[in-house]
């Protein structure tokens, strides 16, 4: 026979609404707008044919409301537990990572056969994405992530502070003698951290270095750091980069640094994980690792 359950992303949120006597701390508990706890409540209310929430000055609970939290909470307690063990179970299946593709391609995975020799009983299972994952629902057991460090709910640990170098193939750097000769190269542009506002444009950077621009410069755009540092190494132009990401190619000569000029950021690297999850034995190693990798 079928459970006759309401939706349970409703639940979840009339649960934490009424514990935290707040659709704002509710949102922010549970990484949604308030517009979108409101929602989900009138969901319920009207699922349940009841109202939940006095509305006015300050929000309270209704009498059934009330009477049913307990319940509730208890049931989502219970979950939470269930899921702890199950999870616990599953200490020495796969370590399941989350990375920012470039992040990953051009750093993370040179170094894998470091990791693999320090922890040969880790299965290690990557996955590339910008997006942020949500822990709650996908099987995902630690996320690296670039910004500032915010990341509400779940422990943060900076990895490594970036810096905006330009960098080119070699014989384009070797023809590169003041910065207004960059006027005269193609530069290669990584849009998407442009548009997401981490990153300067070349125009930006041209006037770090005292150039100034009376008409647009030749820009070839790409849609990700990985692309536009594997057009730089092939010869294609000048591309800002974030330092880590090209380390490797400037100590194996596919790149070298633009007139050492280097732009600061307070972006960074960080390792993110539920609470619950950083105390795991495999992600205390990959953990241990990476920290050590990243010092270097």
């Amino acid at each position: 026979m079928s459970r006759r359950l309401p939706p349970l992303n409703a639940l979840r949120a009339f649960e934490a609404a009424a514990r935290q006597s707040s659709f704002a701390r509710a949102a922010e508990e549970l990484h949604v707008t308030p517009a979108a706890i409101s929602q989900q409540i009138k969901i319920l209310e009207d699922y349940l044919g009841h109202t939940l929430f006095n509305r006015g000055k300050s929000l309270s609970l209704s009498e059934s409301a009330r009477t049913v939290l307990p319940q509730v909470s208890d049931a989502f307690n219970q979950l939470e537990r269930a899921m702890i063990k199950l999870r616990a179970r599953n200490d020495q299946g796969p370590l399941v990572v989350s990375a920012p593709p470039a992040f990953a391609a051009r750093w993370l995975i040179p170094r894998l056969d470091d990791f693999h020799a320090r922890y040969p009983g880790v299965e290690l299972r990557l996955m590339a994405t910008q997006r942020l994952v949500d822990f709650n629902l996908e099987d995902v057991d630690v996320a690296i992530r670039f910004g500032a460090g915010t990341y509400p709910g779940l422990n943060a640990e900076r990895l490594m502070t970036e810096t905006i170098v330009v960098v080119a193939a070699p014989q384009l750097v070797a023809r590169i003698k003041k910065p207004a000769d960059l006027l005269r190269c193609n530069l290669l542009e990584d849009k998407w951290h442009v548009e997401q506002g981490m990153f300067p444009d070349w125009k930006t950077c041209l006037a770090t270095l005292g150039v100034e621009c009376k008409t647009g410069p030749r820009i070839q755009g790409f849609e990700g750091a990985g692309l536009s540092i594997q057009a730089a190494v092939s010869g294609l132009g000048a591309t800002l980069a974030w330092s880590s990401l090209v380390v490797d190619d400037i100590a194996a000569k596919r790149l070298r640094r633009v007139l050492d000029h280097a732009i600061p950021s307070t972006l960074g690297y960080h390792l993110v994980a539920p609470e619950n999850h950083v105390t795991r034995a495999k992600i205390q190693g990959f953990r241990s690792w990476l920290l050590a990798q990243a010092a270097r």
